[in-house]
């Protein structure tokens, strides 16, 4: 009876003795910790680009022709939008060929074509599909862009932060776990955010109803305000943090 407690003494001593030859130490381990939030928002600013072309055999016909509907759709866009901004772009001209048929057919002008733009920054979305509609009487619509104003992004900037330090400390509590230590043995040295933080999907293109180029009697038969989905904006942030077990 006595050999056998021995026996079986010397048996758990050994169990003992392997559990703790697989085990790594992991007194003074620097651990390098990535961590993100991310903190969505409805867009609350719109950026509409309106667009007029023209093109004649005559080129100053052509920019006269568009010259005067870009004039007509400014006093538009000012009258509909007071409080919107307001900026020139995009002054294209050029003049356009016919196919040479064969490598050494002389070119065949066929006329000159100009184009202009002007972009329009607001945030009264709410008034956006009038505004558009009233545009389109001598304005196409080129492209929308919905996003943030600076004022919400950097209203937003406390969320962010909070929600990436706090993913921070869940990932240390399961690096901890893991280890077999506890996370009062953790001992946070330090956390960059410089250089790791950025925006994901600033802004986004939404799909746009009825914002085709039309000419004028096509819009007096339609007559249709075109439909817009502003979306939102998702903002990101990372960090790294330098984590030491005591």
């Amino acid at each position: 009876m006595f050999l056998k407690k021995i026996v079986l003494l010397a048996l758990m001593l050994l169990a003992v003795q392997s559990q703790a030859q697989t085990s790594l130490a992991t007194a003074g381990t620097l651990v390098i910790v990535s961590a993100s939030g991310q903190t969505t928002q409805p867009n609350d600013q719109a950026i509409v680009v309106f667009t007029v072309m023209e093109q004649d055999k005559d080129k100053r016909a052509a920019e006269a022709r568009a010259n005067q509907k870009m004039k007509e759709g400014i006093a538009i866009l000012r009258k509909e939008a007071p409080s919107a901004t307001l900026k020139s772009g995009g002054y294209l001209l050029y003049e356009m060929f016919a196919d040479r048929g064969t490598p050494n057919a002389p070119r065949t002008s066929l006329g000159w074509r100009f184009e202009q733009e002007v972009r329009l920054t607001t945030t009264d979305l709410a008034s956006l599909p009038k505004l558009a509609a009233a545009a389109q009487k001598v304005l196409g619509v080129k492209d929308v862009i919905f996003g943030l104003t600076d004022a919400t992004v950097r209203s937003q900037d406390d969320v962010r932060i909070a929600a990436t330090y706090r993913n921070l400390n869940e990932r240390i509590a399961s690096i901890a776990t893991a280890m077999g230590r506890k996370v009062t043995d953790a001992v946070l040295e330090s956390v960059d955010f410089d250089g790791a933080s950025g925006l994901n999907g600033e802004f986004q293109r939404v799909e746009l109803t009825g914002s085709r180029i039309r000419s004028r009697a096509e819009y007096d038969r339609a007559n249709a305000e075109p439909s817009f989905e502003p979306g939102e904006t998702t903002l990101s942030m990372r960090l790294v943090g330098k984590v030491r077990f005591k």
